[in-house]
């Protein structure tokens, strides 16, 4: 359990703590692997004594096994758990750290090793405090942050206000930035147009706009996609493979958000192959992890060099350490180096 920098408000709920379970993989010769499940508004049934009885299952039936047969193994597993998507994630990023490790591979050269240095935003949460608001822009401006993704309700007037807030305090500052916005779920088709609606109007200019919608509105989604000047990129949606082609095959946004803490290590692979192949764009995300989880996210998007957007700045928004092996963190970017 750490403590947040700030109140993490979204339209799904608050919180001032970010509450994860690391995951510790020992191979029989001692080689050991790190993971992290973390906790969700998003996804509310994965509690904690969920997740631990689930690792606890996973730890019996995992003894003897391979490190080379995990990954037929977790697929198994994963069949038999299928809402603990977090939790077999932390599992399966802990089990690949453990198989990249007995071969002698690092985990940023195993995804390509074609960035050195990828820049991330900054969330914005849903704060109607306007105090706490200021102190937090303040807190962050002064980092050297350039994209800030603002976290919206479906209230329009409330997130309009709150827009405007942003932009004046940026504004401010006197130095560029890029808004884009979150809307984890709050929003109907009509609400949502009705807002790019009022943006326009008020000569607000958005990147994009993240999962305006419920993860499961099909139709409105196909809607609203067909209408948006903005970019609609889904998160919620996309869990796995399958859904990120029905996104394609449907038409129901832009783009898809990849977060290896909802995908796993080999969801998240087959998800950028399907969107590259379906030409969406592509973003990068995070739960509220800690380096240990980050880590994987921040290796993949470098590694690969595949990312429209890049989201990955939960360790901003908790107290504790920002670096780890082969990765700093230096204001708004990561450095890495072979490690």
């Amino acid at each position: 359990m750490r403590p947040l920098r700030t109140l993490f408000a979204t339209s799904r709920g608050k919180k001032s703590v970010a509450t994860s379970v690391l995951v510790k993989v020992v191979l029989g010769d001692g080689t050991v692997g790190l993971g992290e499940a973390p906790t969700s508004f998003n996804m509310p049934y994965e509690t904690l004594p969920v997740i631990h009885a689930t690792l606890r299952q996973a730890r019996t039936r995992l003894a003897g096994v391979s490190i080379d047969d995990y990954p037929a193994w977790l697929a198994k597993f994963r069949r038999s758990r299928p809402t603990c998507h977090m939790t077999l994630a932390g599992l399966e990023v802990a089990l690949f750290r453990a198989s990249l490790a007995v071969r002698s591979e690092g985990e940023w050269r195993h995804w390509g090793g074609r960035r050195d240095r990828i820049e991330t935003d900054i969330t914005i949460p849903f704060l109607t405090d306007r105090r706490m608001l200021e102190e937090w822009l303040a807190r962050i401006a002064k980092t050297g942050f350039r994209t800030y993704k603002v976290k919206v309700s479906g209230k329009i007037e409330d997130d309009m206000a709150l827009v405007r807030a942003v932009r004046e305090s940026l504004k401010r500052g006197g130095r560029p930035f890029t808004i884009r916005l979150d809307g984890n779920q709050g929003y109907t088709d009509r609400s949502y147009l009705a807002m790019l609606d009022r943006l326009g109007r008020e000569g607000i200019e958005v990147e994009l706009f993240e999962q305006p919608l419920p993860q499961d509105d099909f139709a409105g989604l196909k809607r609203i996609a067909r209408r948006s000047r903005l970019p609609v990129i889904l998160d919620e949606t996309v869990c796995d493979e399958a859904a990120c082609r029905r996104v394609a095959d449907e038409g129901l946004g832009q783009g898809v958000n990849i977060k290896i803490a909802k995908s796993g290590i080999a969801g998240s692979a087959a998800i950028i192959k399907t969107a590259r192949r379906a030409g969406l764009k592509l973003m990068i995300g995070c739960m509220t992890e800690t380096m240990v989880g980050l880590s994987a996210g921040i290796n993949l998007a470098a590694g690969t060099g595949a990312f429209d957007y890049v989201d990955l700045d939960s360790v901003h928004l908790l107290s504790g350490r920002r670096s780890c092996q082969g990765i700093t963190a230096s204001g708004p970017q990561y450095l890495l180096e072979e490690g």
